[in-house]
């Protein structure tokens, strides 16, 4: 990537109303990618951390389209090619569901995704985050929206696409995920 794209990203990415949306958590996901590289998984490394510097590019929380804003502004900043293919990585990331056989896609809903099996300090500062960055909802429907958020992952019997990452973070994200649910008051499914 364009070393003043890479700027102009990172001037995006540190804008002040990002309380999880932030530097620190490009920092972790592109964590994340290196470790599930190092994994063993092959996977194209340099698409996926492209794709990770603009898969939150765009963040607006009065705005339901910023996965798409996202990846308009991949394809307009790198042109044809790899700005398509970019941005279809990036889309990826609305349901953290990846189409079948596109690894780079599900490399990248699963490193934004690690979060969730993060140690239990370290979830409950991004927990904390995502309300601040939402605090203009009311705390009712915050908790009704956010539960109802955290339950459509509960639910699916793999929250990871990939092996390596459920060997990493599967475990630890669904006793996050509970905890959490129970926290904003939703019965807890085991």
């Amino acid at each position: 990537m364009h070393p003043r794209i890479r700027l102009e990203l990172a001037k995006r990415w540190s804008e002040p109303h990002r309380e999880h949306h932030d530097t620190d958590h490009l920092a972790e996901v592109v964590r994340a990618v290196d470790l599930l590289a190092s994994s063993g998984m092959a996977f194209d490394i340099d698409t996926v951390n492209t794709a990770a510097w603009f898969h939150d590019a765009v963040y607006d929380v009065h705005r339901a389209d910023n996965v798409e804003r996202s990846a308009t502004l991949a394809q307009r900043w790198l042109g044809p090619g790899e700005g398509d293919r970019i941005a279809q990585v990036v889309m990826a990331t609305t349901d953290h569901v990846a189409a079948t056989g596109d690894v780079e896609s599900a490399v990248l809903c699963d490193a934004d995704l690690s979060i969730l099996g993060a140690d239990t300090e370290r979830y409950d500062r991004y927990a904390h985050a995502i309300r601040v960055e939402n605090l203009h909802v009311p705390d009712a429907e915050y908790r009704r929206l956010r539960s109802r958020v955290l339950a459509r992952y509960q639910a699916r019997s793999e929250l990871f696409a990939t092996a390596a990452a459920r060997e990493l973070w599967e475990d630890q994200a669904r006793e996050n995920l509970a905890r959490e649910l129970t926290r904003l008051g939703r019965p807890v499914a085991v």
